[in-house]
């Protein structure tokens, strides 16, 4: 669970935190669940929402440079604390690099 050790539905957290950066309240954010999936996989059904599943900091560098992520899914069950810690100092310190990736990303249906 999110404040405890209950289990919760990740769906619950994941369509605030999508609306939020649709109605631009917010440019980016954190989604934690056991694995990442469950969070990655409802944040994407959401127009705008580019998230990206992150186990190491090379892979969340990445997904910043190159698909322009504007969500960080974390696998909890899978990484410690000090590596989340990395990944997310990496993906916050990390630009969008344009180019030849944003022609990619206008290939995406919103």
């Amino acid at each position: 669970g999110t404040y405890s050790p209950d289990s919760c539905d990740y769906a619950d957290f994941a369509h605030p935190m999508a609306e939020a950066i649709e109605d631009e309240e917010s440019l980016l954010g954190i989604a934690i669940c056991g694995s990442g999936q469950g969070m990655s996989m409802t944040l994407n059904k959401h127009q705008g929402i580019r998230a990206a599943l992150c186990w190491n900091k090379e892979i969340a560098i990445l997904a910043r440079q190159h698909n322009k992520a504007n969500v960080l899914c974390l696998p909890a069950r899978f990484i410690d604390k000090e590596t989340a810690k990395e990944i997310i100092a990496a993906f916050f310190a990390t630009d969008f690099d344009g180019g030849r990736h944003q022609v990619r990303i206008d290939k995406m249906p919103v």
